[in-house]
């Protein structure tokens, strides 16, 4: 009997790695692999009772955080700890699996991990880097190791200064990712050298593979700029139940199981008439500072439209002095607005019929399940990729419009205002952008169903990694 291939998945134990990652995951196993999917204990802990899947399996190993990691711990540590356990346990694996004749037939991993990429390679196994951010950045992050690191430097202090790099949309530097713009490399110093690491395992493989979160009619341009590389498109990495509809069971992203749901705020939504509700939420990372969600709170309440709100739990060690002081000043008036939670099922709220808005960080996760869902976005960039994403919901998909922030870096209420009111409102730009998004949800719809770009590529990517062409 023909054993089934064997893909090893490891993903960085943030939520939005592993959100994709597990997407991804079930994806194998539709063309008949079987996954093994590797994460921390503490990102284990945290998921709880997973969804059971045929032919999905997981193992963990301690990354030395088994109670999480904090700020206070530092990063660079971390990542070294992360990377000597991460190697060890992966090669022990790998070895294991080979010995018991069951050998995996490829590794698969995620951004900051690229050290598996070496591991692979001395066991002479193929690797695929899962690139979870948009092409275009992939494409950025390259241009700047690679001949562009002066160019981007000597005009990134400068917000509107226009930058032109091969193959990509005019940029300016304020649509940079963050760890490229000087004035926030002294606070994210692990990113930059992570990225560049990357980039030189990929330029030393000879066949590299890159497996990027997008569809091909999204970022045409984007996946082909770098000639030397093949960035393959098998997004959007979206459950199922939301996009092809052939496994209407898969109704979750994996990072759902982090979180107790309420269905209170589906009954809610159920109540509101349809294209009305503006749906706020930042991510599993981002905070935002309490003179930020006051200028949130004043803009939402001038609008006089209802809302849903997703606030976080603070985090169990704070003081509840500390709390209190971040509590919004007018939460009695907000709720009776709108509604604010401690989480939601986002995918779920997106595809509610009564959702006519998102303000969101912009973190890619978020970005393209908006496209997927039809919903126009006030683009509201915090990091990392974001402030990429939004340049291209606003200029190049035209879905959304971003906030300009005032001189200490805050977005002030009367903006906020003036956005939800042109995304929501029946002016022309407006329009333009409900039409857009539903562009958008159609064509990322059908790349994954059969005969789809994606769907192709996929297929296409199991096969020549089964001929051992990679």
């Amino acid at each position: 009997m023909v054993q089934p291939p064997r893909f090893l998945i490891i993903t960085y134990s943030a939520q939005g790695h592993i959100n994709p990652g597990l997407q991804f995951a079930k994806r194998l196993i539709s063309t008949g692999a079987h996954v093994t999917f590797v994460t921390t204990v503490f990102a284990e802990r945290r998921m709880g009772k997973k969804q059971i899947t045929d032919g999905l399996f997981f193992t963990t190993f301690s990354d030395g955080y088994d109670d999480g990691f904090t700020n206070g711990s530092g990063v660079e540590k971390y990542m070294s700890e992360l990377k000597q356990r991460g190697t060890e346990t992966l090669t022990n694996l790998i070895e294991s699996a080979a010995n018991e004749g069951h050998p995996f037939t490829c590794v698969i991993y995620t951004l900051l991990l690229h050290w598996v990429a070496e591991v692979a390679r001395e066991l002479h196994l193929p690797s695929a880097l899962l690139w979870i951010q948009p092409a275009i950045v992939f494409d950025i992050y390259y241009h700047y190791f690679n001949g562009y690191s002066e160019v981007i430097r000597n005009k990134a202090n400068d917000p509107y200064y226009s930058i032109e790099l091969p193959g990509l949309p005019l940029l300016t530097s304020r649509d940079l990712p963050s760890f490229l713009v000087p004035s926030n490399t002294n606070t994210y110093t692990f990113g930059l050298p992570a990225f560049q690491e990357q980039m030189k395992i990929l330029d030393n493989e000879t066949n590299p593979i890159i497996l990027v979160n997008t569809f091909d009619s999204l970022e045409p341009e984007a996946l082909k700029a770098i000639e030397k590389f093949n960035l393959i498109a098998i997004g959007p990495l979206i459950p199922s139940a939301f996009l092809d509809g052939k496994d209407p069971s898969d109704n979750s992203f994996g990072g759902d199981l982090f979180h107790v749901s309420h269905d209170d705020y589906k009954q809610w939504l159920d109540l509101k008439s349809e294209s009305s509700v503006i749906y706020i939420s930042f991510g599993s990372i981002s905070v935002l500072s309490k003179k930020q969600k006051e200028e949130i709170a004043r803009g939402l309440l001038d609008t006089g439209r209802p809302f849903l709100w997703v606030i976080r739990e603070k985090e169990e060690n704070k003081k509840e002095e500390e709390s209190e002081e971040e509590e919004i000043s007018c939460r009695e008036e907000l709720e009776q607005q709108g509604k604010i939670v401690k989480w939601c099922s986002q995918v779920e709220v997106l595809s509610h019929p009564s959702l006519g808005c998102f303000v969101t960080h912009c973190g890619w996760n978020s970005t393209i399940e908006s496209l997927v869902s039809g919903v126009p976005v006030v683009a509201f960039p915090q990091w990392t990729d974001q402030a990429t994403n939004a340049k291209l919901l606003e200029d190049v998909w035209k879905t959304g419009v971003r906030v300009e922030v005032n001189e200490e870096g805050i977005v002030e209420s009367e903006e906020i205002k003036r956005c939800l009111e042109l995304v929501m409102g029946s002016g022309e730009r407006g329009e333009e952008m409900r039409i857009s998004a539903k562009k958008w949800k159609k064509l990322g719809r059908e790349a994954v169903k059969e005969g789809g770009s994606s769907e192709k590529n996929l297929k296409c990517f199991v096969d020549k990694v089964l001929e051992g062409c990679c």
